[in-house]
Order: C-alpha cells, then structure tokens, then sequence
C-alpha cells in the first residue's frame, strides 16, 4: 500500500494537475510547497523516451521571485556573490543566493526582464520571505511578490521542432540562456532556452492559466508525429548530466564553494554582496567538505547506496548521500557525495550499501566524465 499526498489549498496544484492525472502520472513530491510529478511509466522508461524525443514538463512548482523596484538590482546583487553588473535585459543567470556566513539559500535562475525588474526562478525553498526581510531591513525601494506564474518546460532533441510548429520560427532565435517574448494565440509568453535537463529544450512561463491550458493541449496535438509525451525533471538523466539538486545534493548548511558552484562566484570583484567576506575567508582557508560524484560498478551497483556511506575525519556534514540512481546507460551506480576536502578525486574508497554489504566506489568530479573513468556507454 502506497501513502499518499492529500492535496489542498496548503499543497497548491497547477493548471496542469489534471491533466497530468489523465496521462497516468504515477509520484509527486513537494517542491515549493506545490505539486511536482517524479514519475510516468517509469523512471528508466521516461529517461530514454527524454533521450529521445521530447516531453512536455508541468514544473510550475518552480515558483517566481519578483523583486521590482528602483532598487531591484541592488537587492538581486546583494543576495548573489556571482556579479550581475553586465547582465543584459533579456538574459538568464544562474545565481547562487548566500547568506552573511556564506551558506547557501537557494540556487535559482534569474531572468533580467528589465532594469527594475528581476524573475528568479528558484528551487526548493522560501527566498521570497528572505527578499522581503532583507529589502524590509535595508529599507530598500523595491516590490516583492510570488506572482502566479508556472513555467512549462519542453524538453528533449526535438523540443525545437515542436516549440516551432506552435510558436514559430522565432522560438528558433533565442540563444541558449536567453528568452523573448513570443506570440501564442494573442498573448506574449515569456520563453527561454532553457530546462532542467541536457537535452536541449525550452521553458514557457505561463501567467495566464486558461491559455496555459490550450497550450499545453496544443503542443501534444501538434507533437503526436513526435512521439511527445508528458514527463518531468528524471533523476537519471539529471545525475548523468550532472545537474545539481538544492536540498538533496547540497543545502543550507552547505556554502557555494563546497556545492562546486566556485565557478559561478566573483569574489575578487568590487560587490555588494551580503556573503562576500565570508566566502573569501572560506576560500583562503579552503573549504573542509566538497561535492564529488560516486560511481560502483555492476552487479553491486544496483544496489542503494547508504545514505551515510563511509566514516569521515570531519562533521556529519561530510559524509552523506546526496541523489543517487541506477544508470542504464552506463551500468553503474552514480551518486552526489559531500565528503572531506582531503578525499581525493580517482580514490578508491570502501562504502556501506543499505543491504550492510561493502563494495568499492570511485570518487569523480561531478559532472561525471565517463570517457575519462572509462566507463563505456551500453549499446
């Protein structure tokens, strides 16, 4: 017997909720206080089809940040230690969002729509709360809402083809991590190349639920020769891609420079930025923990890994089991790990598995670099 999710107003659903239940989905979770599927044939079966062809996403749980204002830039800079001094209206930016001790709040996608005008679009957590108490502290000029938005992502090889045939060749023009504004049956839909996924594809965010609606209808009567079907963000194809998950892989106990987002911060820049000096005291002294991926070969490998895999010379913190999941593709289990700094990547290191049995695991840089591990892809 299964449990199961008693939705209410509490647990918001989207203008696609019900038509996910006619399509068979089979698993949600809770992400942003909302509903999020996980699952429609099959986890293993929905990533080939993903791989493949292209499927229509309903991640409206991915809620919005508002923040407009006179000082709209400031509050975005202030929460991100990542410079957004030359982002361009018009352009999406991953922005990890730290707080005064440098640990992580969130690691949303911001969209610039203009000067005054910010979207982030985050994960699993209440930033908008945290706006409001830092732009109320700093008495800053500025408006923070929730607006009712709920993005539809169209993911896939040939999500282009489709987001074509319903929005014209324009769609064709958006680079990737840029969006525009496109016409659908006379209302301006904001569309990104984006998504949560490496299968190319692009995000729709839908403020209006009654044509929300009609597109989605749409875009499956249009994509039937595509083999469309409905999917959702695949815990498979993400791990192989290496696309980091707020709250499983890393959280707020963990800062940017631990989660491997370094390459996103600008700490040597002149920013005002609510995390900087205690980023830059973590990177002198180094970080203590970092991220790493975790690979365990067949037959072992189709076993979980437990969730605390290893003994460790350094806090808790540093020795759990972020997302971990069977590859099909590649015959091994992947995992994210955060572990101790002193771990190096290419050891070799013993690991429980939730059965109490011990195998061999590789510790890799994520994301994973199969050619390099000499890991084959499966015919």
């Amino acid at each position: 017997m299964h449990p199961k999710i008693a939705i209410s107003r509490r647990l918001r659903s989207t203008p696609w909720t019900s038509r996910l239940q006619q399509q068979g989905v089979k698993g949600f979770t809770v992400y942003n206080h909302m509903l999020l599927p996980t699952e429609f044939e099959s986890v293993e079966a929905d990533y080939w089809h993903l791989c493949e062809h292209v499927q229509v996403w309903d991640v409206g749980a991915e809620r919005q940040v508002e923040i407009i204002g006179p000082d709209a830039s400031k509050l975005v800079q202030w929460m991100t230690p990542r410079d957004i001094t030359k982002t361009v209206v018009g352009q999406c930016v991953y922005l990890p969002l730290a707080d005064e001790n440098g640990k992580l709040i969130n690691d949303p996608v911001g969209l610039k729509l203009d000067d005054q005008h910010w979207w982030l679009s985050v994960a699993d957590s209440d930033v908008w709360l945290w706006a409001k108490g830092l732009a109320t502290g700093a008495k800053l000029d500025v408006t923070i809402c929730e607006p009712e938005v709920w993005p539809l992502a169209v993911q896939g090889p040939k999500a282009e083809t489709l987001m074509a045939r319903v929005f014209g060749d324009a769609v064709k023009d958006i680079r990737f991590f840029r969006f525009a504004k496109l016409d659908y049956q006379g209302h301006a839909f904001i569309v990104a190349r984006s998504g949560w996924s490496k299968q190319g594809g692009f995000e729709v965010y839908v403020d209006d639920a009654t044509q929300g609606q009609a597109l989605y209808d749409d875009l499956f009567a249009q994509g039937e020769d595509l083999n469309v079907g409905p999917g959702c963000p695949n815990l498979i194809e993400r791990l192989e891609s290496g696309l980091l998950s707020y709250g499983n892989d890393m959280d707020f106990s963990h800062s940017p420079l631990e989660s491997g987002l370094g390459g996103f911060l600008h700490l040597d820049a002149d920013l005002d930025s609510l995390s900087m000096a205690a980023l830059r005291r973590e990177r002198d002294a180094g970080p203590t923990k970092k991220i790493v991926g975790l690979v365990v070969p067949a037959p072992y490998g189709e076993l979980p890994i437990a969730e605390r895999p290893f003994s460790s010379r350094h806090d808790d913190d540093c020795n759990f089991i972020g997302s971990q999941v069977w590859s099909p593709r590649y015959k091994h289990q992947l995992a994210s790990a955060m572990i101790s700094s002193d771990l190096l990547v290419d050891d070799t290191i013993t690991i429980d598995m939730l059965d109490g049995s011990q195998v061999e695991a590789r510790i890799t840089s994520i994301p994973f670099d199969f050619a390099a591990l000499d890991i084959e892809a499966a015919d």
